[in-house]
């Protein structure tokens, strides 16, 4: 039996990539039966805009989830921990973007076009890996078919918007402050953002590492299935963009690798745009990712530290391909695969 349209719902409807998922659910023309949008209580009775409807907010409650198919959410990890077992009892499809369950063996952690068999694993809940780790998957999945990673060094240049509202309100508030030389006490990071780069992104671990570091390196394990013969290592620094995180990237393969054939695999790679034209100054920069869909990959050369390794650098929109896009993506993936 066909199944008809899915009832879905949108949990942090209101938050910066809340708002996001709707844009992208427009923009997609994901079909669907019904839609509602769900929040706290403090936005409850508010009122949305969408396809040029008006609906009101409620109250993210169990009771919310009743009749819903597939949820996509952005609500923050805890949110997600309490609603995300509820809404998978009641039959409904927990799309999560927070990192609840990213690396929970019983969970799927996807990047729609890279690992969609894992969907079929799913018992009610789908994860949507960190931010940094989903712009990297897709021009490393190309590159790991065809020259098997060995090893990686990935060092990211992430945006304010990755911190939410309050830490894009910081940047301009303190970039302000830095042009007429006046004292600012941030409150978003701990050390001011205008016109600096904070080496921190989450809290430290006992081996030195930042939590968003060991998100890059576990969370790509787990995406492609790698094992512990394959060493990763990152460093995450915070920059005074507002949208759009950076990656300068080298692996090492097993096979060797040659940049003029790396560039042409990775223009044929769906989802991927190469800017590379050194000659001419054209490399991807966050501005020319802002509000797009691609990820960029530039300064793509035979590495020099490694003898059969690669050195490129990838730019994405965050809030897209690294939150909103990839679940909303994710959704229709589920959707194709009738996997509700």
């Amino acid at each position: 039996m066909t199944k008809s349209l899915p009832n879905l719902a949108v949990l942090g409807a209101t938050g910066v990539v809340g708002r996001e998922i709707l844009n992208i659910l427009v923009e997609n023309n994901v079909e669907f039966n019904s839609i509602k949008f769900l929040a706290s209580k403090k936005s409850a009775g508010s009122t949305i805009e969408f396809k040029g409807k008006t609906y009101t907010i409620e109250e993210a409650t169990d009771n919310s989830f009743d009749g819903v198919n597939i949820c996509l959410a952005s609500a923050g990890g805890e949110t997600s921990k309490r609603f995300a077992p509820v809404s998978a009892s009641k039959g409904c499809v927990f799309i999560d973007n927070s990192s609840a369950f990213r690396m929970d063996d019983n969970v799927p952690l996807v990047i729609a076009g890279v690992n969609d068999e894992d969907l079929r694993k799913h018992k009610g809940i789908i994860a949507n890996p960190n931010c940094s780790t989903s712009q990297l998957m897709l021009p490393l999945k190309a590159l790991d078919d065809k020259y098997k990673v060995k090893r990686m060094i990935v060092s990211t240049y992430q945006a304010v918007s990755g911190a939410g509202l309050k830490a894009i309100n910081e940047l301009t508030e303190n970039t302000k402050t830095n042009l007429v030389a006046m004292p600012y006490t941030p409150s978003a990071f701990k050390y001011e953002i205008g016109f600096n780069v904070i080496p921190q992104i989450d809290v430290f671990c006992d081996n030195g590492y930042t939590k968003e570091e060991m998100k890059v390196t576990n969370e790509t394990r787990k995406i492609l299935h790698f094992n512990n013969d394959v060493k990763i290592s990152c460093t995450a620094v915070r920059v005074p963009v507002y949208v759009g995180h950076s990656e300068a990237v080298s692996v090492e393969f097993e096979k060797e690798v040659n940049a003029l054939d790396a560039r042409e695999l990775l223009k044929q790679t769906k989802d991927v745009e190469v800017i590379d034209d050194v000659s001419n100054f054209k490399y991807p920069t966050p501005k020319d990712a802002a509000g797009k869909n691609p990820v960029y990959v530039g300064r793509i050369r035979n590495s020099i530290a490694f003898d059969t390794g690669l050195d490129f650098f990838c730019v994405a929109d965050n809030l897209r391909i690294g939150a909103a896009l990839n679940t909303v993506r994710i959704a229709q993936k589920v959707i194709e695969m009738k996997l509700w």
